[in-house]
C-alpha cells in the first residue's frame, strides 16, 4: 500500500497541519494490476473511493499512478482536468462602498473565506445578507489576507 501525506508547515517551521491523505492499494498483483484508492481531504465533504483498473505497473515510476488516482479522485478521469481559474466573483456597490456577497463566492473559496472573516468587520447592508468588503476579498484571493 502507499500512503501519501499532504501537510501544511507555516514558514517550513513550527507544528504542521494535516491536510489530508491519499491510500493507494493494489487488489490484484499481475501486470496490469488493479488499485482501490481512498482520498480523505480536510477541504473534502467526504472521502472518496474509486479503482484504477488494469494499470499497467511496471511501466513507469509510482508518481504516474499517484497523479493519475488524484486526477480520478477528483475528476473522475485518470486525464487531469483543465486547471482551475481564480474565482470570479461580482462586486455590488452601494453608495461609495464596493462589496461582495458570500453567497456569490464558490467553494471551497468560500469556505476559506469565511474563516479567514471571522472577527472581522462587515457590512449591513439593506436587502442584502452576509455582505463584506470588496477589498476583504480581494486581499484574500491575491493571498495578502492571512491569519
Amino acid at each position: 500500500m502507499l500512503k501519501i501525506t499532504i501537510s501544511r508547515v507555516p514558514g517550513g517551521i513550527g507544528p504542521e497541519r494535516h491536510l489530508g491523505e491519499l491510500l493507494i492499494g493494489n487488489v490484484s498483483g499481475e501486470m496490469h494490476a488493479d488499485y482501490q484508492r481512498d482520498l480523505k481531504g480536510a477541504d473534502l465533504p467526504n472521502p472518496l473511493h474509486t479503482t484504477i483498473k488494469r494499470y499497467p505497473r511496471w511501466s513507469t515510476t509510482v508518481w504516474d499512478l499517484v497523479g493519475r488516482a488524484i486526477a480520478k479522485s477528483l475528476s473522475g478521469s485518470e486525464r487531469l482536468p483543465q486547471r482551475p481559474r481564480t474565482p470570479r466573483v461580482p462586486t455590488h456597490t452601494t453608495g461609495t462602498i464596493r462589496y461582495v456577497r458570500m453567497a456569490e463566492i464558490p467553494e471551497p473559496a468560500r469556505s476559506v473565506f469565511e474563516r479567514q472573516m471571522r472577527g472581522s468587520a462587515v457590512l449591513v447592508i439593506e436587502g442584502g445578507t452576509d455582505c463584506v468588503y470588496a477589498w476583504a476579498w480581494e486581499g484574500f484571493i491575491s493571498g495578502g489576507r492571512r491569519r
